[in-house]
């Protein structure tokens, strides 16, 4: 089987608003980057400072502590492959299990937080004009729905896996555009040559809007989707095709054509975030052009290894703007059983499986992919928790009303919120608070800037309430904004009760209290 590090192994982007591609973007160190302005936040709260001259007397009347329990959230979490670039598992790829039981496997597994699709372009569309989603669509946003996961996934232009036999463009493309041979594959008994597209041929442009434009009305308003992976170039849609020549006649070709398409990708996709693959651009294609302009417009980071990521992909990963989330895979070994021999234990008795786990803790990823193979997966659970475990109390963002004061300020109360991030990422979106009566009838709140707090970090925000609700009882919740406004409930990870929608109550300090302090 035909791996993709195997291949990277052998082989060694301005604003949507201009309509202009940057062309030529260097490489350059992402700390510090100017990649432009972060989204706006309508209805931002005043985030500080809040000096003591400001008050006329204050009382923190709550303190919370971190929660030591997976907290299950949007934009965050570990996934399951419910279709992978060879397909399901081995187990229904050889018709010892049924893709139904496949699903149902991998989605009842306690730590899957999302269930993920990567299929060719020829398993949703079969004719122009129409999708034919392949059976495993279904059964795996059923299975979300059932279970309460969420779902991502990719559309993959290119595939070698399924190479020389078939393409992954559906034939009714195949016969209209050029089809290049770009070098014979190695190590294969069947023998014959890769073949790429030619990407840029009118007919191919005009199927692959027509695919994005048929998805987005399927999908886009989908809640069950968190993200779609960017339909890049080459083997496995991930901007490559490893030592081999890409199809084009030259680079700016390239370039123009896949700046196109993902400014395509980016335009029509209003509510689902794309993620981008960081993958160098050692096929000549654009790829830094792609990475410009995706992270300008919003879109999300991914890479599809971790251990083996070259040095500029872990500064990219790392680097990035902190209000777009990362998403981390690393698929190597897991069609093994769990036996300390395959799993290649290091000199501290790690398994290379946890190893590379834990480094998505270091670049502050939000997910990190668990691959397809329930029944491993579940078995090495039993047998080497630490990883699964860390990852569920670290991975992405955990935030909490770390700190609440009641201050008196200007004849009505106000709150001022610390809120702590215990996780490695900051938030990919806009964190928005609010806090309210128990009967609703009284409502505050808005938007902190977008990322905060960032991980490891605390944000302070105002919210003030009306004068004459002193000594009630409020309930402090939290949502976060994505893309195109979606709004989604979050719960708080803290260790303190919470209501069951995830909201903290608190009770406030009546104005004839004694406890009220002064500033000094």
């Amino acid at each position: 089987m035909l791996h993709r590090r195997d291949f990277l192994k052998t082989g060694g982007t301005l604003a949507l608003a201009t309509g202009i591609a940057r062309a030529d973007v260097p490489d350059h160190l992402w700390s510090g980057y100017d990649f432009g302005a972060p989204p706006r936040v309508a209805d931002r709260l005043n985030q500080g400072p809040f000096g003591i001259e400001q008050d006329d007397g204050w009382y923190t009347i709550m303190a919370t502590t971190p929660s030591d329990q997976p907290v299950r959230n949007y934009g965050l979490g570990l996934i399951g492959y419910t279709w992978e670039e060879s397909g399901p598992s081995l187990a229904a790829r050889k018709g010892t299990e049924t893709l139904e039981q496949h699903v149902e496997k991998l989605a009842s597994l306690p730590f899957i937080d999302l269930l993920y699709i990567r299929c060719d372009w020829r398993d949703v569309q079969k004719v122009p004009g129409k999708l034919d989603l392949h059976p495993i669509w279904k059964l795996t946003l059923d299975a979300a729905k059932s279970h309460n996961l969420r779902v991502g996934f990719r559309i993959q232009l290119s595939s070698p896996n399924i190479q020389p036999a078939n393409l992954s463009i559906p034939d009714y493309i195949r016969d209209k555009i050029p089809l290049v041979k770009i070098g014979k594959i190695r190590n294969s008994a069947s023998g014959g040559e890769y073949i790429e597209p030619r990407y840029d041929h009118p007919e191919l442009q005009k199927a692959f809007r027509d695919l994005n434009d048929l998805l987005v009305a399927e999908l886009d308003d989908n809640p069950l989707v968190e993200f779609m992976d960017l339909m890049m170039y080459g083997f496995w849609g991930e901007g490559h095709t490893s030592d081999y020549p890409s199809p084009f006649p030259d680079y700016l070709t390239a370039e123009r054509t896949f700046v196109d398409m993902t400014r395509y990708q980016i335009e029509t996709w209003k509510k689902v975030p794309l993620a981008v693959n960081t993958q160098p651009d050692i096929s000549k294609t654009g790829n830094r052009e792609v990475h410009d302009l995706a992270v300008r417009s919003g879109c999300w980071l991914r890479s599809d290894s971790i251990i083996l990521d070259e040095p500029i992909q872990i500064e990219m990963l790392a680097n990035r703007p902190p209000w777009l989330a990362v998403v981390i895979e690393d698929g190597a070994g897991r069609h093994h059983e769990v036996d300390p021999q395959n799993l290649r234990l290091d000199t501290a008795g790690i398994t290379y499986r946890e190893r590379a786990a834990l480094h998505a803790l270091d670049l502050g990823a939000n997910y990190w992919a668990l691959w397809t193979e329930g029944g491993n997966l579940e078995r090495f659970y039993v047998r080497y928790p630490k990883s699964f475990d860390m990852l569920r109390r670290r991975l992405g963002y955990r935030v909490r009303p770390s700190w609440i004061w009641q201050r008196k300020r200007h004849g009505a109360p106000e709150l001022i919120i610390a809120v702590a991030n215990d996780g490695v990422a900051g938030v990919p979106g806009v964190l928005r608070i609010f806090a309210e009566s128990p009967d609703g009838k009284i409502k505050v709140g808005g938007g902190l800037d977008p990322g905060h707090p960032h991980g490891g970090r605390l944000r302070q925000a105002s919210l003030m309430l009306p004068p004459g609700i002193e000594g009630q009882p409020l309930r402090v919740r939290a949502e976060i904004e994505t893309k195109g406004g979606i709004r989604r409930p979050i719960r708080w990870a803290c260790g303190q009760p919470l209501d069951s929608d995830g909201a903290l109550q608190i009770q406030l300090l009546r104005s004839d209290d004694k406890s009220w302090r002064k500033g000094i």
